[in-house]
Order: C-alpha cells, then sequence, then structure tokens
C-alpha cells in the first residue's frame, strides 16, 4: 500500500511540475526582463538568446515530464513494459540532449558555472535514458515472447 501511495504522490507532483512549468514558459518574457535588471548588464544585453535557450528549454523539459506523466500512467496500470514506454525514454533522452546543447551554447554567450553543471547534467540524463529504453525494449521483447508461450 505505501507504494501505491509514493506513486499517486509522484503522480500529482507530476501534474503540478508540469501546470507550472507551462506557467512559467508563458511568462519567461516578463521574467527574464525583470531578471535582466538584477544582474549583469550582460544579461540584459543578450535578453533575446536568452529567451531563446530557456524558452526551448523549458518546453523540451514540458516533453520530458509529459512523457512521465504518460509512463506513471502504465505504473499505476501495473503494465510498465510496453513500447509506449520505451518510446517515451527515447524521446525524453532526446530532449535531454536538446537542453544539454542549448545551454552549450549559452556557455558562448553568457557562461557561468552553473550552466557548466546543466550541460553534464542534462548530457547524463540523455544517455541514461537511451540506456534505459534499450533495457525497456529487451524487456517488452521478452514479455511478448512470455505472454505468447502461455
Amino acid at each position: 500500500m505505501d507504494q501505491k501511495r509514493i506513486i499517486i504522490f509522484t503522480k500529482y507532483l507530476l501534474n503540478f511540475m508540469f501546470y507550472s512549468g507551462i506557467l512559467v514558459a508563458v511568462s519567461l518574457p516578463y521574467t527574464l526582463k525583470l531578471a535582466g535588471k538584477y544582474y549583469s548588464s550582460d544579461f540584459a544585453e543578450h535578453y533575446i538568446s536568452m529567451l531563446l535557450i530557456f524558452f526551448l528549454s523549458g518546453v523540451c523539459g514540458l516533453v520530458i515530464v509529459w512523457r512521465l506523466k504518460k509512463m506513471i500512467t502504465t505504473v499505476l496500470e501495473r503494465n510498465c513494459f510496453v513500447d509506449s514506454n520505451t518510446k517515451s525514454l527515447k524521446v525524453m533522452g532526446k530532449a535531454a540532449f536538446v537542453i544539454a546543447v542549448l545551454f552549450l551554447i549559452k556557455i558562448f554567450i553568457l557562461p557561468t558555472p552553473a550552466t557548466f553543471i546543466i550541460v553534464l547534467t542534462f548530457f547524463i540524463a540523455g544517455l541514461f535514458s537511451h540506456v534505459l529504453s534499450m533495457v525497456f525494449s529487451e524487456a517488452v521483447r521478452y514479455k511478448e515472447e512470455n505472454d505468447l508461450t502461455i
């Protein structure tokens, strides 16, 4: 029972992250202008490029959370090893690589120590997602073989 509560909590957390992420993405032009007033003049100079990088990264983040929402549904249904989860992991990996590339570009525009960490984190997350998608693909294949045997 305790495990089911964690899964349901995760489902609600992903819902919160998804809808608040939409709000953040939509309000980005305003919040980025506001942040530019409190940071260095370089930040204000690169407003358009920062807006593009953060918005596209936000969209990729929303794609990742959306795919996680789809996957948690299969967990609740106790049917995790399905092709849709394999596809979700591949899409999430690609989205993570896009975020890594966007922040790699940001390093040349406005470098910060956090930018390096973000690049590394999302590169590793992309690799992890792709490897996990291969594991899921094999698990789906074994499951289908087993289902045909019975």
